[in-house]
């Protein structure tokens, strides 16, 4: 059953009047580290991102025992554009009906034809001269939009308190301390553009509903890996596919099976998250890897030692569970490792002694009194983690939509990856005992 009918807990249209319908105010997920779809904030508990057919299909196939690594799917919901008040244009959520919305393209979104129409359908300003360039994250993808109709909103009502700083220059955005993490801003940018570029033909779209995944951590800690050593799906162009076998070649897609698409992590010294993004991710070595991996488990304090054994039991269980998976191929998909950068044993401690941050804790302390006394009982227990697997968009298996090509054997190139990550885990955990 789809949770769309669930909608009052999210934040309402100003003109939801669909059918007396209150629609979900749909804003950017502040803290999506990488991808180029947009993922939406739904609720706290919920994102939603375009639907492309293959990858709703996929998730509602699901082998039971993969449920656990990947987000639970909630169903389908109608977004449109509506203008506000202030002339300005929001993406809004409704209560999907069959046949009424459309879905994304299979064809990756950077492959789809730019359509030039007439824009009428959006919510025209007053003048159509007046905007608000001054606003955070506006979208403005061509003059002419910006002349027809305000840019869509982009302000966001639910931010993180923690600020975050890209420290990629190549991101497109501000590197100074922002209350998002900028790659969001910069795919929900983007989107927008294609949907307002198709406004006149496509009024409605499919968003899937998906589980949010840091929900329950406080300040989640996020690491974006694309695995595998095969990135094109089965049915790639040939110019696509040789354009991403060059991109695997040339980082460590080849060597290692896995390569960094995005990361933020909370530093302690600093208060506020550091991100980097898929770009510093293409380029960088087998070192470079191991380095960005150190980075991502260190606070700024120290190195998260304790996180070593239950991230590394996330993933020789999924390793487990997809050595099971046979003829399965998850080309282009990610894993997220997740884990609370507040469960710090240094967290309380440094809190209440700032005088301390730039010193290593005291070895002869135990790690369960490290926290400076807090009565947390995730402040002694061990860590909270999490493992998840996203984006299926090029996923396929063994009679999965009549696909022509069937493969053997679990994904090899996959395993690969997950045995590559785990190796450079347990060194570095043997290196830092």
């Amino acid at each position: 059953m789809c949770v769309c009918q669930t909608m009052e807990v999210g934040k309402y249209g100003k003109n939801a009047t669909r059918s007396g319908d209150r629609g979900v105010l749909l804003e950017p997920f502040i803290h999506q580290v990488g991808g180029h779809s947009s993922m939406m904030r739904y609720d706290d508990h919920t994102v939603c991102k375009p639907l492309i057919t293959r990858e709703q299909r996929f998730y509602e196939s699901l082998p039971p025992e993969m449920k656990e690594f990947t987000p639970e799917y909630k169903g389908v919901v109608s977004v449109c554009f509506e203008g506000d008040s202030d002339g300005y244009i929001n993406l809004v959520a409704y209560p999907y009906v069959e046949n009424e919305a459309v879905e994304q393209d299979d064809m990756p979104e950077r492959d789809q034809p730019r359509r030039k129409h007439s824009r009428r359908s959006l919510h025209r300003s007053s003048s159509g001269t007046e905007h608000k360039e001054e606003r955070p994250g506006l979208a403005s993808d061509s003059t002419e939009s910006i002349q027809e109709t305000k840019s869509p909103r982009v302000d966001l009502h639910i931010h993180s308190d923690v600020p975050f700083q890209m420290l990629d220059g190549n991101s497109g955005l501000s590197s100074e301390k922002i209350s998002y993490n900028p790659w969001s801003l910069r795919c929900h940018k983007q989107q927008l553009s294609r949907m307002r570029s198709e406004s006149k033909d496509r009024k409605l779209y499919k968003f899937l509903l998906l589980e949010n995944v840091v929900h329950h951590f406080k300040l989640p800690c996020v690491l974006d890996l694309k695995m595998g050593t095969r990135q094109h799906g089965d049915d790639a162009s040939e110019e696509k596919a040789a354009r991403q076998m060059k991109k695997c070649e040339q980082s460590t897609s080849a060597t290692l099976g896995v390569r960094v698409c995005g990361m933020q992590v909370y530093q302690l010294d600093t208060g506020h998250y550091l991100c980097r993004n898929k770009y510093y991710g293409r380029g960088l070595s087998i070192e470079g890897f191991r380095n960005a991996l150190y980075q991502y488990l260190h606070n700024g304090i120290e190195l998260r030692k304790d996180l070593f054994e239950p991230i590394l039991a996330k993933l020789r269980s999924l390793k487990a569970v997809l050595e099971r998976q046979a003829s399965y191929r998850f080309y282009s998909s990610s894993l997220l490792i997740i884990y609370d950068g507040k469960d710090s044993r240094a967290g309380m401690f440094m809190e209440r002694r700032p005088e301390m941050r730039l010193k290593r804790m005291d070895s002869s302390v135990p790690e369960s009194l490290q926290d400076g006394g807090s009565t947390e009982p995730a402040s002694s227990a061990q860590p909270k983690v999490d493992v998840r697997m996203i984006d299926f968009a090029h996923s396929t298996f063994k009679g999965f939509r009549d696909d022509p090509t069937v493969h053997d054997g679990p994904d090899m190139g996959y395993m690969f990856g997950l045995e590559s990550l785990i190796n450079i885990m347990e060194q570095m955990r043997e290196e830092n005992q």
